[in-house]
């Protein structure tokens, strides 16, 4: 029987598009086409998937307009923000420029009587699990780097986002990609799950919830197949007695509030040394006070919806547990929200303690908690004080107390004096249960190849 994925808009709950998911049948047969293919595309030379990839960007980059329209209709982002091209194409133009470099043989010895070398030869099929919050510039980290190394590609998306892994694979196939070589593929859990535990596909890469990870992970167990993973965050943010109070504020509140709140690496929990956390949260409320929540399609919405209702749902929750456990809530309802629907009011709390779930468990929303602390070593503590690791940021006047701080944090990427952004230069990477994994950066091509050596004795 046929199952119909439904994307509902957060706009005004109906529904935007709908699709069918492919039957086992037909996604088995995908993979079959997409390791036939890749062998041919793999023996294409570097320079020439560089080029594709980079001319599918440039289309990409023609509809930036559209782009952001269709994400408002998605998943709630306003329109006055113009889509994802920048990162996108920042992202991809950053890996492409480094393909040569990273993808080149490490040679041992080249002399009379030996060559030695390790090269880096793809996995074959590389299946992306792409999330909905930033469905462009999650799923061109792995997409662009895993075909510029010869890897085939097939694209999985979130029902949230059905339509951007249309438009993503569109724009590679006008670019010159051959069709069965990147393929994007509406799937129900358990056909994925048969891809993986049955080997049709070589290596994978999912992007999104703690248990969805898990998910793939037990898909994957005992067919050695290497599972990537970004999964959840509760991302700290650090402001010293020496910060510059205005700049801290600004950012820390964008970082948190940005995208409904809904980024991997958003802020969703701050501490403030005591001498600046009085003048910190009342800057940060009218922060707060200042933002405009309504229909993402209006230029004048700052905040548009959260993606879902159930995603809501979980922050007024942990919102009403810490209130009732004796946090204050500082931002009264906005007129856009209900109370009940996708339209969330941007939240700050005080009062609040690692006992409450919203300090503790993965928001994902536009509410932050903010905390006094007394020097670094407080900080340290609450900052590891939970299960989660992908960035953590620190706001001071002085980069050697940063960088020690940072040696003590358990996480995968530490700031200073920013937040919320993810360089291509630098690995994406996280620990603890935000998953295992290395995306971007010189390391993103060692993840979606394997080493081969080469021992060969000249006669």
């Amino acid at each position: 029987m046929t199952k119909t994925i439904n994307l509902i808009s957060p706009i005004d709950g109906t529904v935007y598009l709908s699709r069918e998911a492919l039957s086992r049948e037909d996604a088995f047969a995908a993979a079959s086409e997409a390791r036939l293919a890749q062998k041919a595309w793999a023996r294409r030379p570097l320079q020439e998937r560089i080029e594709f990839v980079l001319k599918a960007n440039d289309i990409v980059g023609q509809t930036t307009d559209r782009m952001a329209t269709e994400l408002a209709h998605q998943m709630g982002r306003p329109v006055r923000y113009g889509g994802e091209y920048g990162g996108f194409s920042e992202r991809l133009s950053y890996m492409a420029s480094i393909a040569e470099e990273s993808l080149a043989p490490h040679v041992i010895e080249d002399s009379d009587a030996f060559n030695r070398m390790i090269k880096r030869v793809p996995w074959g099929i590389v299946l992306v699990v792409a999330p909905w919050n930033y469905p462009y510039m999650t799923a061109i980290n792995t997409v662009a780097p895993a075909l510029i190394a010869g890897n085939s590609v097939i694209l999985k998306h979130a029902a949230q986002t059905l339509q951007v892994g249309e438009r993503l694979v569109e724009a590679f196939h006008a670019a010159g990609v051959p069709e069965a070589v990147i393929q994007n593929v509406v799937l129900d859990h358990d056909t994925t799950s048969a891809l993986i535990s049955e080997k049709a596909v070589d290596f994978v890469n999912f992007t999104g919830s703690v248990g969805g990870g898990q998910a793939m992970e037990r898909a994957a167990a005992g067919t050695f197949i290497p599972v990537s993973t970004e999964l959840g965050g509760k991302d700290p943010g650090y402001v010293r007695a020496d910060a510059d109070l205005d700049a801290a504020v600004d950012t820390l509140m964008d970082g948190a509030m940005y995208n409904a709140g809904q980024c991997c690496c958003g802020i969703e929990r701050i501490y403030v040394q005591a001498s600046l956390y009085d003048a910190f949260v009342e800057n940060a409320v009218s922060w707060a006070k200042a933002q405009r929540l309504g229909n993402p399609l209006d230029p004048e919405t700052t905040m548009g919806p959260m993606a879902n209702i159930r995603f809501a749902r979980e922050v007024r929750a942990q919102i009403a547990e810490a209130v009732a456990d004796g946090a204050t809530a500082h931002i009264d309802r906005m007129e856009a929200d209900d109370g009940e629907g996708a339209y969330v009011t941007p939240q700050v709390l005080t009062g609040v303690t690692h006992d409450m779930r919203v300090m503790k468990d993965e928001s994902f929303g536009p509410v932050v908690g903010i905390m006094p602390v007394d020097d670094d070593a407080a900080a340290i503590r609450q900052m590891n004080d939970c299960r989660f690791g992908l960035t953590a940021s620190i706001w001071t006047s002085d980069a050697d107390a940063a960088e020690r701080i940072g040696d003590r944090i358990e996480t995968g990427t530490v700031f200073m004096n920013r937040c919320d952004y993810l360089d291509p230069a630098l690995c994406w990477t996280g620990c603890k249960d935000t998953g295992r994994g290395a995306g971007l950066s010189i390391f993103g091509y060692h993840a979606l190849t394997r080493p081969k050596s080469y021992h060969l004795r000249k006669s």
